[in-house]
C-alpha cells in the first residue's frame, strides 16, 4: 500500500532529476555568462550608468583573478560611491573621495576618455583622474590604474590615493592620507611617527592628535635630510616604517607575524578612530592588529559629553541622562563653531570631578594655579569650549572643540569644566512657547471682549424692555437716559 499520497515510477524520476541537472547548468551557466560578461579593461568611449534594479553593487571592472571588482556601490539608499571591492566579502577596499557624493540615477556617468570621470550634469565633474591614458585596468591586488599603453607607464593609479584602507604591500607616503569613512579620523604621517588625528572642529586641519608612535629606530636609524619616512603593510605581518633602503626603521607586528597566512592583508582606519589590521581566512577577516586595545582610549567612544569608565562602559557627564549613538547631548547643540560668532552664545556649564582626557599627554596645557583660574580663562576665552584640570600637576588643558568623552578616574581632584551651548534646539522652542503663550493671551482677550459685548447688549434690551413697562421718556424728561431720568425722579420726591 502507497502511504505517501503519490507514486512516480521510474521514468518520471528519472525526468526530474534530468530536469534538476538542466537547470542547475542553466544557472551556473547564467553567472559564468554574467561574470565573463564584466571587462577587464576599459578603453576610451566607455560609459556607464546607475542600473535602477540593483541593489547593492554594480561592476564595471575585474582584474584577472575575479577576486576584485571596480563598480558602483550603492550606500544611503540613493546615492553612491566610485568603488572597488573584494568580492567574496564586499569589503570596500578604495573609493573616489567626491566633494558630494553622487546620485544612483541615470543622470550620473561614468566615461573614460583618457581621464576616468564621474560626472553629473547638475552638479559637473564630481570626481575625474586628470589624465591622458589608453586604458583603465584593474591589478590582482586591486589597485586601479590609469595606463598609456606605447611605453607601458602608469599615470595614474589608486595606491596613491588611499581612502581608509591600506592593502597588502601598498606603499603609503607623508603626502598621503587615510581618512576613515565619517570623515572624523585620519592617519598621516610625520618625520619620525605615525600620527592618528581627529577632527572635532571642521576648522583645524588635521585636527587633534590623539594616537603618536614613534619609530623605535632598532635596526636603522632616520637621518635627517635623507628623505620623508614611508610605511609598507607588509606579508610577514607587520606595518613597517622605511626611510631608505630595506632595512625597517620600526616595526609594529600583528598577532599574525612571521606565520603563513594564504589571505590578503589590509588595515583600515575605523569610524571609531582605531586603526586595525586584517587578513582573509577564506570566508572572513580576521582581526590581526589594534593600534588601540582598550576602549576608553578611544578619542571618542561614548559620544560628545559622554564619560568612558574603564571595565564599565559608557555614561554621560551630567550623570541625568542616558549615552546614545553620537553621544550625551543632541547634534545641534554641539556645533563646532566658537560660541562668541555663534547667532545666540548662550550656553550652561557643566562641571564634573575624577575626569580626565584620553589623549591628554599629546595636548597642550598651561600652568595655572587653581581650577578657579582655570575655568576663568575658558569662560573669557569664546573660542574655548571647556577645560580639564589637574590640582596635583597645576595644569589646564583647554579644548577649543565641543566636549567629547572623557575617562573616569579615582582622583577627585581632577576637574572638569564645560560649556554645552544652548544653541537653536533651545530657542526654537523658546520661540513656539511664546508665540504660543501670545496666542493664548489673545484668544482670552477676544474671548474676553466677546463675553463684554453680549452682558452690554443683554443689559441694554432689559433696560429698555423697563423703561417701556414703566412709561418713562414721556414730558419734560423724553429725550433723557433711563439712568438720569431715575436719578431726577428721585430728586423730585
Amino acid at each position: 500500500m502507497d502511504r505517501s499520497g503519490f507514486h512516480l515510477n521510474s521514468g518520471s524520476q528519472i525526468l526530474l532529476l534530468t530536469s534538476f541537472f538542466v537547470l542547475c547548468i542553466s544557472n551556473w551557466w547564467s553567472s559564468a555568462a554574467e561574470a565573463s560578461t564584466v571587462p577587464q579593461k576599459l578603453l576610451k568611449g566607455f560609459k556607464a550608468t546607475p542600473n535602477p534594479s540593483i541593489s547593492s553593487f554594480q561592476p564595471l571592472l575585474s582584474d584577472s583573478t575575479g577576486n576584485y571588482s571596480l563598480g558602483f556601490l550603492r550606500v544611503n539608499k540613493n546615492q553612491l560611491n566610485l568603488a572597488v571591492l573584494h568580492i567574496q566579502s564586499s569589503e570596500q577596499l578604495w573609493y573616489a573621495r567626491t566633494t558630494r557624493l553622487p546620485r544612483w540615477a541615470h543622470s550620473t556617468e561614468l566615461f573614460f576618455n583618457g581621464s576616468l570621470v564621474l560626472s553629473d550634469p547638475h552638479k559637473g565633474v564630481l570626481w575625474s583622474t586628470q589624465t591622458d591614458g589608453d586604458r583603465v585596468w584593474l591589478s590582482n591586488t586591486s589597485n586601479l590604474q590609469i595606463q598609456k599603453l606605447d611605453d607601458v607607464a602608469v599615470l595614474w593609479q589608486s595606491f596613491d590615493f588611499p581612502s581608509d584602507t591600506l592593502v597588502e604591500n601598498q606603499n603609503f607616503t607623508s603626502a598621503m592620507t587615510l581618512v576613515s569613512s565619517n570623515g572624523l579620523y585620519s592617519m598621516r604621517l610625520g618625520s619620525d611617527f605615525i600620527g592618528l588625528y581627529a577632527k572635532f572642529n571642521p576648522g583645524t586641519d588635521p585636527g587633534q592628535i590623539y594616537l603618536k608612535h614613534r619609530a623605535l629606530e632598532a635596526k636603522a636609524r632616520i637621518v635627517k635630510g635623507q628623505g620623508p619616512i614611508h610605511i609598507i603593510l607588509m606579508s610577514d605581518g607587520y606595518l613597517g616604517m622605511f626611510q631608505t633602503g630595506s632595512t625597517p626603521v620600526d616595526v609594529q607586528s600583528f598577532n599574525s607575524f612571521q606565520q603563513n597566512v594564504s589571505g590578503t592583508r589590509r588595515v583600515r582606519i575605523e569610524p571609531d578612530g582605531n586603526l586595525k589590521g586584517y587578513f582573509w581566512a577564506g570566508s572572513s577577516w580576521i582581526v590581526d592588529y589594534q593600534a588601540i586595545s582598550e576602549p576608553c582610549e578611544l578619542p571618542s567612544p561614548c559620544g560628545s559629553y559622554g564619560l568612558c569608565q574603564p571595565g564599565k562602559g559608557c555614561s554621560c557627564l551630567d550623570n541625568r541622562t542616558e549615552p546614545v549613538s553620537g553621544g550625551c547631548v543632541s547634534s545641534e547643540n554641539h556645533i563646532s563653531v566658537d560660541l562668541c560668532r555663534a547667532y545666540d552664545n548662550k550656553y550652561k556649564v557643566l562641571r564634573r570631578s575624577g575626569v580626565e582626557l584620553p589623549y591628554k599627554e599629546l595636548m597642550g596645557y598651561k600652568k595655572m594655579e587653581s581650577i578657579t583660574q582655570c575655568e576663568s580663562a575658558c569662560e573669557l576665552n569664546c573660542t574655548c569650549w571647556g577645560a580639564v584640570y589637574s590640582n596635583s600637576s597645576g595644569f589646564c588643558y583647554m579644548l577649543d572643540y565641543p566636549m567629547q568623552t572623557l575617562v573616569a578616574v579615582a582622583d577627585e581632584t581632577k576637574m572638569g569644566y564645560f560649556k554645552l551651548r544652548e544653541g537653536p534646539g533651545k530657542k526654537k522652542v523658546d520661540t513656539w512657547l511664546g508665540l504660543g503663550l501670545g496666542l493664548l493671551f489673545g484668544a482670552i482677550l477676544v474671548f474676553g471682549g466677546v463675553i463684554g459685548l453680549v452682558w452690554y447688549k443683554l443689559r441694554s434690551k432689559r433696560v429698555k424692555r423697563y423703561v417701556e413697562e414703566e412709561g418713562i421718556g414721556v414730558g419734560p424728561y423724553k429725550d433723557l437716559g433711563a439712568a438720569s431720568f431715575r436719578s431726577i425722579e428721585l430728586c423730585e420726591k
